[in-house]
């Protein structure tokens, strides 16, 4: 199939540059609007599922099929590239997940015209678990593919920071924002017409993102002949990146055996308004986007795999946490703060690592059965917490909080077993000045304070 003139192969460097840097811009501006779309949808279909008769069961289930489709979604996506141009997959995906609000506007009025009230939330998860997950993860991996090719290898942590941070601060506010009109909303008794709002403040954004991409310098990417393997060869290589793999496979089922349940435990068992939830939801984003620029920083100059360690010392932290608080304050200074920080180091350290440890060849490949393998975590994780925390039957203490001290204890295990095995991928500095001197603990702190202090500072 011919492919489109912005993927001829273009001899000038100096024009390929500067499409480039323009290609960089521009995706900052199509991932602020797609943020604020995913707050408007994404962000609140647990709140949504809950809505239209959803319990910790069905939160679960959404969870679950939403990580097993994301992982085949992008092997599909992966083998599309074989035949069509990266641009060409991205747009079509973002067109079909476009039409699939129309289904997600017909349980709001099935809803609320009390039809078929026991299958609204099967009918949801098929939608937007099933479909939309599907659809959007075949876009992502070309997605993921082609911003490899354009960013540079040298800025890639310092400009997936400025991303991160850029997208998250709006997608922040927009969360706010939304939280705020479904809480005014469901004050009046129409929360139903107040998911329809935010739905459809969500469809204007994803077309107007759309219509973006279109813009995006696509450089061209030739597949050679023998690039591909098969997943079976994938696992049973079990090289660096392999145990990379395997490592996210068992940090997302740890974390989905809690992480999607804290939103039911505020809605159903602290009884928190929409605003107090979003507030509660949003701090770690909040958090996350004042560290991520550090965390970017400190992948530039120390490597990937030191972030590792960071959230996987932080993250176990946590749901022990939400065990023992209810305060909304608590909440945010705590658990908030802590899984910010957190999430900041992971997600810029497997990014970059992802980047560092496969050629552009094998990039899309790769990062598609790396999502296989989360994506089985983040099922049978997602699953086993939903079906505990709603048909356990314990004396000694909450079903839901037994859940999140299994999924603390996991990510713990999951984090000694796997990263002592990883290794950096290219060379970096050696941190000089953070110290371990148990014999001299004032010393040590100093120490570390001034390392810490040079760091921001650039020192």
């Amino acid at each position: 199939m011919p492919r489109k003139k912005d993927e001829i192969v273009i001899q000038d460097s100096n024009y390929v540059t500067h499409s480039k840097e323009k290609a960089m811009k521009t995706v900052l501006a199509e991932g602020s609007l797609t943020s604020t779309a995913i707050s408007m949808s994404s962000s609140y279909m647990t709140p949504f599922a809950l809505a239209v008769g959803g319990n910790s069961f069905h939160v679960g289930l959404l969870s679950a099929l939403s990580g097993l489709m994301t992982p085949l979604g992008h092997l599909r996506g992966s083998r599309l590239m074989e035949k069509y141009p990266r641009k060409r997959i991205i747009l079509l995906s973002k067109l079909l997940h476009i039409l699939l609000y129309i289904p997600m506007v017909l349980i709001i009025y099935l809803s609320w015209k009390g039809l078929l009230l026991n299958y609204l939330p099967y009918f949801l998860i098929l939608v937007w678990a099933v479909l939309v997950s599907y659809i959007w993860a075949a876009g992502d991996v070309a997605w993921f593919s082609w911003l490899g090719d354009i960013v540079p290898s040298e800025q890639k942590g310092k400009y997936f920071s400025k991303k991160n941070r850029i997208n998250g601060f709006v997608g922040l506010v927009t969360f706010i924002i939304a939280g705020f009109i479904l809480d005014i909303f469901k004050t009046r008794g129409y929360v139903l017409a107040g998911f329809t709002l935010i739905f459809v403040i969500s469809l204007v954004f994803r077309i107007t993102a759309r219509n973006l991409v279109k813009k995006i310098f696509n450089p061209k990417l030739v597949l050679k002949k023998g690039y591909y393997f098969s997943f079976k060869d994938f696992v049973k290589r079990f090289d660096n990146y392999g145990k990379f793999s395997f490592f996210q496979a068992g940090f997302y089922f740890s974390v989905m055996l809690s992480s999607p349940f804290f939103a039911v435990y505020m809605l159903d068992n602290l009884n928190f308004n929409y605003f107090t939830f979003t507030i509660v939801s949003m701090s770690s984003t909040a958090f996350y986007l004042l560290f991520n620029p550090l965390a970017g920083k400190f992948s530039d100059e120390y490597g990937n795999v030191k972030l590792m360690y960071v959230s996987g010392i932080l993250f176990p932290i946590v749901p022990i946490l939400w065990i023992f608080i209810s305060s909304p304050i608590l909440l945010i200074l705590l658990p908030g703060l802590i899984s910010g920080i957190a999430n900041a180091a992971f997600i810029i350290a497997v990014t970059n690592f992802s980047y560092d440890s496969v050629s552009p060849q094998k990039r899309g490949l790769c990062f598609a059965y790396t999502s296989l393998l989360a994506g089985g975590g983040t099922l049978i994780g997602s699953l086993a917490g939903g079906f505990l925390i709603e048909y356990l039957q314990i004396d000694f203490m909450k079903p839901i909080f037994f859940v999140f001290l299994i999924s603390s204890l996991l990510m713990i295990m999951n984090a000694l077993f796997f990263l002592p095995q990883i290794k950096e991928e290219r060379k970096t500095d050696r941190i000089q000045g953070l110290s371990v001197d148990w014999h001299h603990p004032f010393k040590m702190v100093r120490s570390d304070l001034v390392w810490f202090k040079n760091f921001i500072h650039g020192g």
